[in-house]
C-alpha cells in the first residue's frame, strides 16, 4: 500500500496524469464548440423554390435557415420571367443550417429569332418552319383563295410581321390561309390519350383550330402542362365533317384514372 502511495506521488506520475486530464477537457470542449458551430446532429429540409421569384426564395430561404445565390440563368417557353427554375441541392435534400442553395431562373430577357418568310408555304411547310425557328403556330384564318392551305398573310398580336423582324422565341405566330370552297372539308383527330403539345399539334395538322383548353386544378404551371393528358374533346366524334379553321375544345389531366380505357 505504502508502495502505491509514493508511486501517484512521484511528480512525474502526477504531471502525466494533469497533462492526460488536461487534454481530455481540451478535446471535450472542442466538441461541443464544434458541436454548437456546426449544429450537429441537427438537419433541415430544403424547400422547394422553383417557380418563385427571386425575392420570394430569399424571404422564404431566411425563414428556412438557409441561404440562396442565383448562379445562372436559362430560356424557358412559357415560363415567368426571372422565376426559379431549377435550385441545388434539391427540395426536400437534408442540410445543416446556412447552407447555401444554388439557383437557375428562367432569363428576365427572352432569346430573340428572326421572323421567316412563310407566304406561299403549305400550312404544314410554315409549321415546320416555325417550329425550326422556335416559334409556335398560334390560330389558322381561313380565307376564300384557289388554294387550300397556301400561306397568304403571316401576323403576331394581331398585326402583319414582316420577315427578318425579330421576335420572342416561343411567340405565336397566326397565319392567313387560303380555303378553296370545294376543298375545305376536313375532321377532327382524336387526341385522348395524348400529351398537350402532341394533341394541339394533332389538331392543328388537321386544318383546325384549339379553340379551348380546359386544364384540372392539378396542373398548376407550364411544366404540369407538357405531362397532362387529354381526357376528352369536342367535337367528341371523329367521323363529323368539319370546316377548316373550326375550333376544337379539349380537356386535360395529369390522373390517369379519368383517361379512358384502351387510351
Amino acid at each position: 500500500m505504502e508502495q502505491k502511495t509514493g508511486f501517484f506521488k512521484n511528480w512525474i506520475v502526477k504531471n502525466l496524469l494533469l497533462a492526460v486530464a488536461f487534454v481530455a477537457v481540451i478535446l471535450l470542449g472542442v466538441n461541443i464548440i464544434l458541436g454548437i458551430i456546426t449544429q450537429h446532429g441537427k438537419e433541415i429540409s430544403v424547400p422547394d423554390f422553383t417557380n418563385m421569384s427571386v425575392a420570394e426564395a430569399r424571404e422564404t430561404a431566411r425563414h428556412s435557415s438557409v441561404r440562396v445565390d442565383v448562379i445562372d440563368s436559362v430560356y424557358v417557353r412559357r415560363m415567368q420571367r426571372g422565376a426559379v427554375f431549377t435550385q441545388t441541392p434539391a427540395p426536400g435534400s437534408k442540410v445543416k443550417k446556412g447552407r447555401r442553395v444554388l439557383l437557375t431562373i428562367n432569363t428576365v430577357v427572352p432569346k430573340q429569332v428572326t421572323m421567316p418568310n412563310l407566304v406561299g408555304y403549305s400550312m404544314r411547310q410554315a409549321k415546320a418552319e416555325l417550329s425550326s425557328r422556335g416559334l409556335a403556330l398560334g390560330r389558322l384564318v381561313y380565307v376564300s383563295d384557289i388554294a387550300t392551305n397556301n400561306v397568304l398573310r403571316q401576323l403576331y398580336q394581331n398585326k402583319e410581321i414582316p420577315s427578318g423582324t425579330s421576335v420572342e422565341s416561343g411567340a405565336a405566330i397566326d397565319l392567313v390561309v387560303g380555303l378553296n370552297s370545294e376543298d375545305s372539308r376536313t375532321y377532327a383527330p382524336n387526341t385522348v390519350g395524348m400529351k398537350y403539345l402532341h394533341a394541339v399539334d394533332a389538331v392543328h395538322d388537321n386544318s383546325l383550330n384549339v379553340t379551348r383548353l380546359v386544364f384540372d386544378r392539378e396542373v398548376r404551371d407550364y411544366n404540369d402542362s407538357l405531362n397532362a393528358v387529354v381526357y376528352k374533346q369536342s367535337p367528341a366524334s371523329v367521323e363529323t365533317p368539319l370546316t377548316m379553321g373550326a375550333g376544337v375544345a379539349l380537356w386535360l389531366t395529369l390522373d390517369p384514372e379519368k383517361i379512358p380505357q384502351g387510351k
